[in-house]
């Protein structure tokens, strides 16, 4: 097994990438920490993040192989390599777009383009992303992604947006992939007010849904 298929085999068994857009690289580093201490290691930090680029290598001479660290929200070509060379392991986008497609296969990485529309998900497979995105995923809810796997089954599909600890059992028995969560699983409000054990508390409840929605689809 390669290395990309082992990081999209740990993404698959995880079942749960925490998509974080922190308001510090201090608060994010922490953020990290406490998500991984309530059991969390998918993590995927996005570019909107301040030092984003910082954050991802300091995560990953940190926790190293312990963690699946990628980096997200990547709009410009060049951000492909840059997240590379920093230490992530899995790209995403929240779009798709043919130079930024290539930029981002072209790395070796594991690739995530965004799409919404039957058509768009069918663009991002043909230009090689190994999962599509499901984005925002509120927009249809899981009987949208259960109805885009009708046509299209063999595509892995990864919701993001509008995932939450009451609707996880749902997305898994359309058929996801795995699930990207952001605010509802890591608050950054929560962050700004110190309140870490809180955060760590909400990832332990998210991995437990997460492990009976497995059971269970």
């Amino acid at each position: 097994m390669t290395e990309k298929e082992k990081t999209l085999q740990a993404i698959q068994d995880k079942g749960l990438l925490a998509v974080i857009r922190g308001p510090s690289p201090d608060l994010t580093l922490k953020m990290v920490e406490a998500l991984i201490e309530g059991g969390v290691t998918g993590i995927e930090i996005t570019f909107t993040t301040p030092n984003a680029l910082e954050v991802v290598r300091s995560l990953d001479q940190e926790y190293g192989s312990g963690i699946t660290l990628g980096m997200g929200t990547l709009t410009k070509p060049t951000h492909a390599e840059e997240a590379k060379s920093a230490g992530a392991s899995f790209l995403v986008s929240p779009h798709i777009e043919e130079n930024l497609a290539k930029a981002m296969t072209d790395s070796g990485l594991p690739v995530m383009m965004g799409a919404h529309t039957p058509s768009e998900v069918m663009k991002g497979w043909n230009l090689k992303s190994d999962v599509i995105k499901l984005f925002p995923g509120s927009l249809g809810g899981p009987g949208y992604m259960k109805a885009l796997k009708g046509p299209f089954p063999e595509i892995p599909m990864m919701p993001t947006g509008g995932v939450s600890e009451a609707n996880l059992g749902d997305w898994f028995s359309a058929g996801a992939f795995a699930v990207g969560a952001g605010s509802k699983l890591c608050p950054k409000e929560l962050a700004v007010q110190g309140e870490f054990q809180k955060i760590t508390e909400i990832a332990k409840r998210y991995v437990a849904a997460i492990q009976a929605a497995k059971r269970k689809a």
